[in-house]
């Protein structure tokens, strides 16, 4: 049973095996070089303080060795992107074969949709939910204008039910139960950026593939949060960012999965480039394209060797403490978060966030009762680093590689006061 005291917080730390991991972190700091309260891991993951010697040994290979440094870099940059496969898949529950670190978020899920969204005249439309963040929206609205479509009879939204602001899986079925023989592609967000529910991705693979739809998953708030099991899903594809829970700095290099079931199909339609040409044959320039076998067959470009530094500076962390560990800590960590905002005396608070830990991240959207942002700038003052999402919603992930129980604790005495002012916030 939680107790609602600092000390006790600081007792939890003491007792925490991944504390130390902290100390691995730029915590950014105030004026009097005090750590922020940070819990915008779900929008930018701190930077790791191994980051700068992994990038920096790359840099000093470039001036080293120049063009010499794809073969003879301490790290060879021509096969570069393979040294992160390994850990990525790992991290997302797949087979190395299905995982490569290429482009950016979006830009893979267009990628994949050139391959995965195979529209007829009867069967074209696609399926997200409702309040999938808005790249998603845009990634699949451009698809179906590009594929001739009206945007509106196109697109079908899976919305939560009147008065709730949660998913139903029940009701996806229903969609896809009545309307499957229209649909082509599910599309859903893993985690909703929004409310923090983590969705049933195998579930949902079953549903649609019931209906004879391609699904595809997006982990942007998932990779490096939960473990999303992918192979064993047997969803057809799926993509995510690395800036957020996988901390490798901003606008950085995404991931993409495609599952084994597809791997050696190469009448698959896709754009093409030399990197996803076979690699024993690429530098040869004359020959025809022979695409690569699983997910590196999407590739298009060599990849940015810096960006890739910072990547693997952090999966090196991931891949000594594992998901496992990761995950039993922020189930703990978040918990006591939620009961702590549980405590607070008001009735001006409600977490919309899922209670079941395994239907949820480390994220909690707290919905606050006639505020406005000046709730999420008073915090700021108080240098708390939160998110705020229109109308009356406040982000926070207190993620389990840098985040304290003492940090949680803070954090909420923190709101208690400013809500127990009496003052419209």
């Amino acid at each position: 049973m939680y107790k609602p005291t600092l000390d006790y917080a600081q007792q939890l730390d003491k007792e925490d095996n991944l504390a130390h991991l902290r100390a691995q972190f730029h915590i950014p700091k105030d004026t009097k070089g005090n750590d922020w309260l940070y819990f915008t891991g779900n929008s930018l993951g701190l930077q790791p303080k191994q980051t700068q010697q992994y990038i920096q040994q790359e840099l000093d290979d470039w001036a080293k060795y120049g063009v010499e440094g794809h073969f003879e870099a301490r790290n060879p940059w021509m096969p570069y992107h393979e040294f992160l496969t390994n850990s990525m898949a790992k991290i997302v529950g797949a087979k190395p074969l299905e995982v490569v670190v290429m482009n950016t978020l979006t830009t893979n899920l267009h990628l994949l949709m050139v391959s995965f969204y195979q529209p007829t005249k009867t069967k074209y439309k696609i399926v997200i939910e409702s309040d999938a963040f808005p790249s998603d929206r845009y990634a699949v609205q451009s698809q179906l204008k590009f594929h001739g479509f009206d945007t509106e009879e196109g697109l079908i939204e899976w919305k939560p039910r009147e008065g709730e602001e949660l998913l139903r899986i029940e009701d996806l079925e229903k969609i896809v139960d009545e309307q499957g023989d229209e649909i082509a592609l599910l599309l859903i967000g893993g985690v909703n950026y929004y409310t923090g529910q983590y969705l049933d991705i195998k579930r949902i693979a079953e549903i649609g593939h019931a209906k004879n739809c391609i699904v595809g998953i997006d982990l942007a708030h998932g990779a490096g949060n939960i473990s999303p099991e992918l192979h064993d899903s047997g969803v057809d594809f799926a993509a995510w960012c690395t800036y957020k829970y996988l901390n490798s700095g901003p606008g950085s290099l995404a991931g993409l999965f495609v599952h084994e079931k597809h791997a050696h199909n190469k009448e698959l339609p896709r754009f093409a480039g030399w990197w996803n040409h076979n690699k024993e044959t690429r530098f040869n320039m004359r020959q025809p394209f022979d695409v690569m076998p699983g997910a590196e067959g999407w590739q298009l470009s060599n990849p940015p060797i810096l960006s890739m530094a910072a990547i693997r500076a952090s999966l090196d962390m991931f891949e000594e403490v594992g998901m496992e560990a990761l995950r039993a800590k922020s189930e703990k960590l978040t918990g006591y978060f939620e009961y702590l905002i549980n405590q607070i005396d008001t009735d001006r608070i409600k977490i919309i966030t899922p209670s079941n830990p395994k239907e949820r991240g480390c994220q909690l959207s707290i919905q606050v009762k006639n505020a406005d942002k000046s709730l999420h700038k008073k915090l700021t003052e108080n240098n708390i680093i939160t998110d705020w999402r229109e109308p009356d919603v406040i982000r926070c992930a207190p993620v389990p590689m840098y985040n304290s129980f003492e940090d949680v604790y803070r954090m909420v005495e923190c709101l208690s006061s400013i809500l127990s002012e009496g003052k419209e916030v």
